[in-house]
């Protein structure tokens, strides 16, 4: 089983790279019978795929190796389902990055079908990499829509059979097929029924899962546990690859962290590798912090596509309400009285009346301390209060205390220690009494841990 975990991880983070059409003929001819039926298949699907031109080399032969010739190659006799399982995965990987989705939309239903079949604790690990490029490959196509059926029905499969790795791996993909077509009740009911056991799950499936769930609570609002999840997701992701995920996340993140009412960090904009896909961002919170609905009006006309594209137009036509409290805000700030009409051209409004109706709504909230003159048509601003009489400082350290306390118990969680650890130590310290029935105890115990 250790085997398999570390096959597949170095297959998607070393081997991938390499795959071209020689090294996949090379293994087929190592590793399926020819008398099989998918080795003439397999051969044939991999040569469709268009070789790259290769680099001019010298043919000028060398001068004759007295090593030893090569032993010849001993042909496969038998597949077993896991590297059967396997070869076809990376022959459907291949055929994923060279956009030969029709090819590889075969054989990955192939292969669905196929793990579908093995109830092998062996076969989890691949079955989850298969789960995942079946998705992959009808997102690409645009049919996503048309495998949501088919996902419920592994996941509940995986449940019964108790395979962890393919449940947090099914419950993500359909969590990513309901938000694709923008279904966040459909996904928050899946979300909330269903028990994720975190303690068995990969660190990067948590991170996905903790991204979809942010975007969830987004959506319904719940900005603070939004914001929460976003976190965590960010933290738990890659912190040196998978920038299209960190960006995605990040992006998330700023848009909610606005919503809160807080402005992000800049170090946040400057971050490694993802510092231009945020740039569209940088200006939204810019004419967030500043109160300006004239550069935000600006930023939603010219970035508008590529925030539809992202997923969070809709959050960000939510900052409309942010960004007028903030001109109020610092309008209030900076003039003892003003008339509605002055304030319609600061902050951009259509009408006196508006302008009177969103003052009232912000004085009734407790966004400025004001009081307004209907006949004559301005307000005039209370004196300033300290803000370290009211509540806000003990608030804003509140929530520094939780966040470092959730990364206390996140740490403690993510601890692994080797299963049934006693359980052996228990039996080491028999083994040695049987050995020497003189030797004390205490002294097996120090001796052990010593070790």
């Amino acid at each position: 089983m250790r085997h398999i975990h570390r096959a597949v991880r170095h297959t998607f983070a070393r081997i991938r790279r390499k795959l071209n059409v020689n090294l996949l003929t090379k293994l087929i001819q190592r590793t399926v019978p020819e008398d099989l039926p998918d080795y003439k298949d397999l051969l044939s699907v991999v040569s469709t795929v268009q070789a790259p031109t290769l680099m001019e080399v010298d043919t000028t032969e060398p001068s004759p190796d007295p090593s030893p010739a090569p032993k010849e190659d001993v042909r496969p006799t038998a597949l077993s389902p896991e590297v059967e399982v396997y070869v076809k995965l990376l022959v459907v990987v291949f055929l994923v990055d060279h956009k030969q989705l029709s090819e590889a939309a075969k054989l990955v239903t192939y292969l669905v079908d196929k793990v579908g079949a093995q109830n092998s604790r062996t076969m989890d690990p691949l079955s989850a990499k298969v789960y995942f490029y079946f998705s992959r490959v009808y997102e690409l196509s645009d049919h996503l829509a048309d495998i949501r059926v088919k996902l419920l029905q592994l996941q509940r499969t995986a449940t019964l059979r108790h395979n962890y790795e393919g449940q947090v791996v099914l419950l993500n993909l359909l969590l990513r097929n309901y938000l694709h077509y923008n279904l966040y009740d459909q996904a928050e009911k899946l979300a909330s029924k269903t028990d994720l056991k975190t303690e068995r799950a990969n660190t990067n499936e948590l991170a996905r899962y903790n991204y979809y769930l942010g975007r969830i609570k987004a959506i319904q609002l719940s900005y603070t546990e939004a914001n929460r999840h976003l976190q965590q997701a960010l933290r738990k992701g890659p912190r040196e690859t998978a920038d299209g995920f960190r960006a995605s996340v990040t992006k998330f993140l700023i848009v909610v962290q606005l919503l809160l009412g807080e402005i992000p960090e800049r170090s946040i904009f400057r971050s490694k590798g993802i510092s231009h896909a945020l740039v569209p961002y940088l200006e939204v919170t810019q004419a967030v912090r500043r109160g300006d609905v004239g550069l935000f009006k600006k930023s939603l006309e010219n970035f508008g596509e590529l925030f539809k594209k992202d997923k969070t137009f809709a959050l960000i036509q939510r900052l409309h309400h942010n960004v007028i409290k903030t001109g109020l805000k610092k309008i209030n700030s900076s003039y003892s009285r003003i008339y509605f009409k002055d304030i319609c051209k600061k902050l951009g409004l259509d009408s006196v009346q508006d302008a009177e109706f969103i003052v009232a709504k912000a004085i009734h909230d407790g966004i400025i301390e004001a009081k307004i003159n209907h006949t004559e048509g301005y307000i005039k601003s209370n004196e300033n209060i300290d803000i370290y009489s009211t509540n806000e400082p003990q608030r804003a350290l509140s929530q520094r205390i939780q966040f470092c306390v959730q990364i206390h118990n996140d740490a403690v969680k993510a601890m692994r220690y080797p299963p049934d650890f006693k359980k052996i130590k228990d039996e080491k310290v028999e083994k040695a009494k049987e050995a020497d029935p003189d030797t004390e105890l205490p002294d097996l115990m120090d001796d052990d841990e010593d070790d």
